[in-house]
């Protein structure tokens, strides 16, 4: 009896060792997202002050929200911008990347691993550094300080990864689901919309989350290619709020600005979480 007594004890304290290592990390990466969501509903005085206590001592106020949809154009403006360009990104990044994915997986052409390690390797370019010939091509094009040569350069700059991404999760089904569709007569298309996409769905998501997610937050391209102030993205816009207005600054306005970029991000990674612990290919075993 003694010695289960002991085990068990051993057992519930490595249970509340892990479980309190776990309520630490998750408080020390949940506390700054909450204190920008309470800061924000704070009156813009008592936002200035010292950030403790985080929630508004004189009660909740949407004076920092209103404070910000006076900026520019208004804050929706620029939130259909970034809407626009994020939501296009992941389109365009899904579509190209599932079709090439497929073609590198499961087609044999002259050079392809070649120009699979091709389209890999620039992933080594600094984004930084193309900035000036990319601003020039969309000039010759007629795309600069446009929303939709936003999306051509963030779909470019995305692609080298979702490709990998989509080409590895094709790799992981077994060609015998496919050839079995090939043998009842489906067509290229039927088979990898009908059969194949579900099986690398997992993977889909994982590349439209990640598009919509460097689209969304992306800052540096939309300042330099976009010179009109109503085709601002919302990332261009909290630079402008974080500079200030004759030298103060609005602390409510900018985590106000903080809490509407944060919470699309949210809610589409807290939507689509499931997709990352379902199996590859769970469906072709039902």
């Amino acid at each position: 009896m003694s010695a289960r007594r002991s085990a068990s004890a051993r057992h519930l304290f490595a249970s509340l060792r892990y479980n309190g290592l776990g309520i630490i990390a998750a408080f020390l990466f949940l506390a700054p997202l909450a204190w920008s969501v309470l800061v924000s509903f704070k009156p813009s005085v008592e936002a200035r002050q010292p950030p403790l206590p985080p929630w508004p001592v004189g009660g909740f106020s949407v004076q920092s929200y209103e404070n910000l949809a006076k900026y520019g154009a208004g804050i929706w403006t620029y939130t259909g911008n970034s809407l626009t360009v994020a939501l296009a990104t992941v389109v365009a990044s899904v579509v190209v990347s599932l079709l090439a994915g497929y073609g590198f997986s499961r087609f044999h052409f002259p050079f392809k691993n070649v120009l699979f390690v091709l389209i890999i390797s620039t992933v080594m370019i600094p984004f930084q550094s193309i900035l000036t010939p990319l601003f020039l091509i969309l000039t010759k094009l007629g795309l600069q300080n446009t929303l939709t040569g936003i999306v051509l350069v963030y779909v470019t700059l995305q692609l080298p990864f979702s490709i990998f991404m989509m080409r590895n999760a094709f790799d992981a089904v077994p060609k015998e689901i496919e050839d079995a569709a090939r043998v009842d007569g489906a067509s290229i298309f039927a088979v990898l919309y009908r059969i194949m996409l579900p099986l690398v769905l997992p993977g889909v998501v994982t590349v439209a989350i990640f598009a919509f997610l460097a689209s969304w937050n992306e800052f540096l391209a939309a300042l330099i290619l976009l010179t009109d102030q109503n085709k601002y993205t919302l990332p261009v816009l909290m630079a402008a709020v974080r500079s200030g207005q004759f030298g103060t600054i609005d602390w409510g306005a900018v985590q106000s600005g903080v809490t509407l970029m944060m919470a699309p991000c949210l809610v589409l990674f807290l939507g689509l979480q499931r997709y990352y612990i379902r199996g590859l290919t769970a469906g072709a075993v039902k």
